[in-house]
């Protein structure tokens, strides 16, 4: 190993990269930047002076993704805690809790601590409120922060919703933005439509939530069911899809039509889908974030976990926010996912590590962030997790990772910084 600059170097007794597994593994760090990936005796042979050697115990595995939260509800964590019959009611609840007065960039900082906390190092966080915009990048986490629309007449977006919401992209201060088309029945068709080409405009990435209710079929088929009772009384009787009683499409295809698909776009919970649905995912190159204990705490199905698996749709994991979801631990989600999948008869070898795949570099590819984040290899950021898992097989291993849930973590390393750790571990775990 040759560097010019300092070098911290991370051993453990297993290294899993995302394109393999390495007993007895080290990564080496300099400049925040992965610089070698390998075996201990071939990453420290030689090692230069002043390199700082750590010890972890347990795996190193790419930092964690979250490809789907809303950091800013972490203060309605009741709403999360709790089971409920429907979204429709769900949302009643939610839109009275939000209607109160929040701290929202304070929630959102706590939110941002606890994934931290639970080895992830990157989040698609849906946000809206201004003030919460750059929690990620202020907190130095990687990610995008997705200012997120809804809401809208078409008329009064053209009159001055396109205008400010141009506005906040442009007074984003440094971070990383996307846009959030909310979902298909929140917005007016042309708004939806509008939303997709201003992300084309501005360069950016979008990400819409898409087949999370049980009623979303028929509001945008024919524009009725409870969910588009719920719009009208509302307020929105006159969106498009509720004034002409729907188009007869699917939420898919309706979203595909409109443009709000594409290789630039991730969608949110993908429950209600069939083959056809998804085949139209992997055609437009739109990866799902699955988010299945947020759907589970909603009253909703679980999503075809296996279907995407064998059809070959790129997903990645989500927690969804603290008011839908128990925690914001990314692992509890993919034990949750290796639980629907087998029920649904996947049966496959391949189900560890791909769920592996799906919290690492399945999210990187669904924020388009692939060639920075998701594997551990040369030139990649330094993002880390530590995990207090110790197998005899390489299998073992990625199988026990994949199973485990939360709570796991023993540090977290971003762009080289130890983020986090177990106070009993970093007392014992470091040496120069």
């Amino acid at each position: 190993m040759v560097n010019d600059n300092p070098v911290t170097v991370h051993v453990a007794p297993w290294v899993l990269t995302g394109r393999g597994a390495i007993r007895h593994g080290a990564v080496a760090v300099s400049d925040g930047r992965i610089v070698a990936v390998g075996a201990q005796r071939e990453v420290l042979s030689p090692t230069p002076a002043g390199t700082e050697v750590i010890e972890w115990p347990g795996t190193l595995t790419p930092g964690l993704i979250n490809a789907h939260t809303h950091l800013q509800y972490t203060d309605m964590a009741d709403l999360g805690q709790a089971s409920h019959a429907s979204f429709e009611t769900w949302s009643e609840l939610f839109e009275a809790e939000y209607a109160r007065p929040h701290d929202w960039r304070r929630s959102a900082e706590r939110g941002l601590d606890a994934v931290i906390r639970s080895g992830t190092t990157a989040v698609c966080d849906v946000v809206t409120h201004v003030e919460a915009l750059d929690v990620l990048r202020s907190g130095g986490l990687h990610g995008i922060a997705y200012w997120e629309v809804m809401a809208w007449y078409h008329g009064d977006w053209v009159d001055r919703g396109r205008q400010e919401t141009i506005d906040v992209l442009r007074g984003a201060d440094g971070a990383t933005v996307g846009l959030s088309p909310h979902a298909p029945y929140s917005l007016d068709t042309e708004v939806l439509r509008d939303l997709a080409v201003l992300a084309r405009e501005h360069g950016i990435r979008s990400h819409v939530h898409l087949a999370e209710s049980a009623w979303e079929h028929d509001y945008v088929a024919s524009g009725s069911g409870p969910l588009a009772d719920q719009w009208r009384r509302w307020g929105y009787a006159e969106f498009s899809l509720l004034r002409e009683n729907g188009t007869t499409q699917r939420p898919v295809s309706y979203a595909e039509s409109l443009g709000a698909l594409g290789p630039e776009t991730h969608i949110a919970h993908g429950i209600y889908v069939d083959a056809d649905d998804r085949a139209a995912l992997r055609r437009t190159g739109t990866a799902v974030a699955l988010c299945p204990r947020s759907n589970a705490v909603l009253g909703l199905d679980e999503a075809p976990v296996a279907a995407y698996l064998r059809e070959g749709n790129v997903i990645a994991v989500g927690t969804d926010s603290l008011s839908s979801s128990p925690s914001l631990d990314v692992l509890a989600d993919v034990a949750a996912l290796y639980a629907i999948a087998r029920r649904q008869g996947y049966a496959e070898p391949d189900l560890h590590q791909r769920l592996f795949e799906a919290v690492t570099v399945g999210g990187a590819i669904a924020m388009g962030l692939s060639d920075q984040i998701g594997v551990l290899e040369p030139g990649k950021l330094a993002d880390i997790a530590v995990l207090d898992i110790d197998m005899p097989t390489a299998a073992d291993t990625v199988a026990a990772v994949t199973e485990s849930g939360e709570g796991r973590a023993v540090a977290t390393i971003i762009a080289g910084e130890v983020r986090h750790a177990r106070d009993e571990v970093t007392s014992s775990s470091r040496s120069s």
